[in-house]
């Protein structure tokens, strides 16, 4: 990824207009990718999981696989999810337990946290 972003065939997300840019997040066996509503990412990803697949002898699970577009066109999405053989995820979602793009001023986000 980071040669993928260096190389400018991954847009990542900027960070307030500072030098701080978030390409993905990764956690045990889950990955994150976190860029710009672009064709060239939606290549870049799926060509990263591809050399995933044949480097390691693993299988990505697509049916397990969700994209997440916040601000996006809604037809992107439709089309980004057919190119990358996933469904379209809804928010919000938990992640590793904790709810992600929910509300977190109101009590019933925390709840299962909570429990």
């Amino acid at each position: 990824m980071k040669r993928a972003v260096s190389m400018s065939f991954f847009k990542p997300i900027v960070v307030n207009n500072s030098n701080v840019s978030i390409s993905h997040l990764q956690y045990a066996d889950d990955t994150i990718f976190i860029g710009e509503d672009c064709v060239e990412n939606l290549w870049c990803m799926k060509a990263i999981l591809r050399w995933f697949e044949l480097m390691s002898g693993l299988k990505v699970n697509f049916a397990k696989s969700r994209l997440f577009g916040v601000n996006v066109d809604g037809s992107l999405l439709i089309e980004a999810a057919k190119f990358l053989n996933c469904k379209i995820g809804d928010m919000p979602f938990i992640y590793l337990g904790l709810p992600v793009g929910a509300n977190p001023r109101k009590e019933a986000t925390w709840k299962p946290v909570i429990e």
